[in-house]
């Protein structure tokens, strides 16, 4: 973002003022030296104009709105990346900081960052310039140790190239024949939970596990056409790496934000034991991932008939090579099951502590549902039924409302460019909260950060659907983002949730298991919460047929 030269060009710089002088001005001076005054004098220089004068009186962002109170020497609002949940930080910077779309901040060492906080400002960047804006280049290394180099990392025409190739997969009319995998992958989930619960005296399941055993089933089976069965298989391989992968804590905290800051290869070099979990981890994944495609190629030349699944589909497509089918299939097994879990896990949360919400939820799906093993059958328009009920996905929308998988992601200005007519140099990053403008006031009211799904309704049309929320820009809602890197399986994601929560409402009456205790949000790409979901529950009879599922 800063102008200036680099420090390998000071280093260069201070070599070639030290010999000029040797020869020149100072014969009686030794080169090493010189060299040493010339580099102290340049490197003090470049520290002050890069600590002091660029970031306060030459950047030409320097007279937007900024957070009032915050604010270190070097460190700027930089600690403010630690606090848990991420994004309530910059949260607090846009209730706090008066703006017309942008507010400026500075982190680490005095650099700039933007906030958006409006909904022209996110079209700007999201759709309109799309492409003068990428995920920094910290981020697409960080997320390629797991990821691959698939849709989620790559930019430019190669993005543009996969995801024109992948689109088809995701298709409204193939998601809707993937409905009857998720219904029946969702009663499997409460039947294992019945299970459990016959074992369990209190009746109390840490339920995001289960959560990403089921989620992980669904995109194994909706997108490899592979039963992973991790639901029937506790010590299944994939899962528990993903858990160690995915588990919100401290280090893992430190670990990412360590990325943001120095050099992946500093990092790289250090004495830590999380280093090699992360090579272990990521290399079991990878090394599931190429078995899984051997396996699906081999079974595609006995296969009489064409497959649904994802996987399938980009293997006639004949686009993409053997590695980087790979790197899609990490792309949708983490992306895949990781965002729907977290949902998932926070409705949970949701309903059990509105028990209003949760009845009258479970009464729509049993009016609607009356036979639930129906759903699973081919035959049956599964889709068509969930996406009309009202309530499920007014519960379904406030929940990714307020708990975003993604709560904060970022963009770097890969030109000079402009936002909101404000001039941005290359190299400034932009900071795209979904966990803040999903939860502001200025765009959601003064009840903004509570769990109303109501607002998804008209309640003058008889409680239809309501598909802003009550907002009055579609850019007020940043779950998914918008434009070319919107999310692919946006669709993929909000199906497999309604059968997911349809299911276990029907099945099951839930509360916390310590009624009022705080659940804190963490994480570092996703959003889970911390020491997990701890519910009650007990098995209700699914009405309407009398004997449940």
């Amino acid at each position: 973002m800063m102008e200036g030269p680099g420090p390998v060009h000071l280093v260069l710089l201070s070599l070639l003022e030290s010999i000029i002088s040797l020869y020149v001005f100072l014969p009686s001076r030794t080169l090493s030296g010189l060299f040493l005054i010339f580099a102290t004098i340049n490197f003090s220089a470049y520290v002050l104009y890069h600590l002091i004068i660029y970031p306060f009186f030459r950047n030409p962002l320097r007279h937007l709105p900024k957070p009032p109170h915050g604010f270190y020497p070097i460190a700027g609002h930089g600690f403010k990346m630690f606090q848990r949940p991420p994004g309530s930080s910059e949260l607090a910077m846009i209730k706090d900081t008066p703006n017309d779309g942008l507010v400026f901040f500075h982190s680490f060492f005095h650099e700039g960052r933007l906030i958006l906080t409006s909904p022209s400002a996110l079209a700007e960047v999201l759709v309109h310039k799309s492409y003068d804006f990428e995920k920094p280049i910290w981020v697409r290394a960080f997320l390629e140790k797991f990821l691959g180099h698939g849709l989620l990392t790559t930019e430019g025409e190669e993005h543009k190239y996969q995801r024109k190739q992948i689109m088809p997969a995701f298709s409204f009319r193939h998601i809707k024949e993937l409905y009857p995998i998720f219904w029946t992958k969702s009663i499997e989930l409460c039947e294992v939970i019945k299970k459990e619960l016959l074992d369990k005296p209190d009746k109390v399941l840490e339920f995001n596990h289960f959560t990403q055993q089921a989620t992980l089933d669904i995109i194994g089976l909706a997108g490899l056409g592979r039963d992973i069965a991790s639901l029937r298989n506790a010590d299944d391989l994939l899962i528990k790496n993903y858990e160690e992968i995915l588990e919100p804590t401290a280090e893992k905290g430190v670990y990412f934000v360590l990325h943001l800051l120095f050099p992946a290869w500093v990092i790289k070099a250090l004495p830590w034991k999380l280093n090699e979990r992360v090579r272990v981890t990521t290399g079991e994944i990878k090394r599931i991932c190429r078995e899984f495609l051997l396996e699906k190629k081999a079974r595609m030349k006995l296969e009489s008939e064409e497959q649904v699944d994802i996987l399938s589909i980009l293997l006639r497509s004949n686009n993409f090579s053997d590695d980087g089918l790979i790197d899609q299939l990490l792309t949708f097994l983490a992306a895949g099951h990781e965002t729907t879990s977290s949902a998932l896990t926070w409705a949970s949360h949701l309903l059990a502590t509105h028990p209003t919400a949760q009845s009258r939820l479970r009464a729509e799906i049993h009016a609607h549902i009356p036979d639930p093993k129906l759903m699973s059958s081919p035959s049956f328009d599964a889709a068509s039924l969930l996406e009309s009920l009202p309530f499920l996905n007014a519960v379904c929308n406030e929940t990714l409302r307020l708990y975003p998988s993604i709560p904060v992601s970022s963009r770097v200005a890969s030109r000079d460019t402009s936002i909101n007519g404000h001039f941005v140099p290359k190299g400034t990053m932009s900071i795209v909260v979904p966990w803040a403008i999903n939860r502001s006031p200025t765009l959601w009211g003064p009840n903004a950060d509570q769990f109303v799904p109501e607002r998804w309704l008209d309640a003058a049309a008889g409680d239809k659907a309501n598909y802003m929320g009550g907002a009055e820009s579609n850019y007020a809602f940043l779950t998914f983002l918008h434009g070319p890197r919107s999310c692919i399986g946006e669709k993929f994601a909000r199906g497999e949730l309604r059968a997911l929560l349809a299911a276990f409402v029907g099945c099951f009456e839930f509360e916390m298991e310590v009624p009022g205790k705080e659940v804190r949000a963490g994480g570092t790409i996703t959003s889970k919460p911390i020491d997990g979901m701890r519910l009650r529950l007990r098995t209700v009879e699914w009405v309407g047929e009398g004997a449940g599922t």
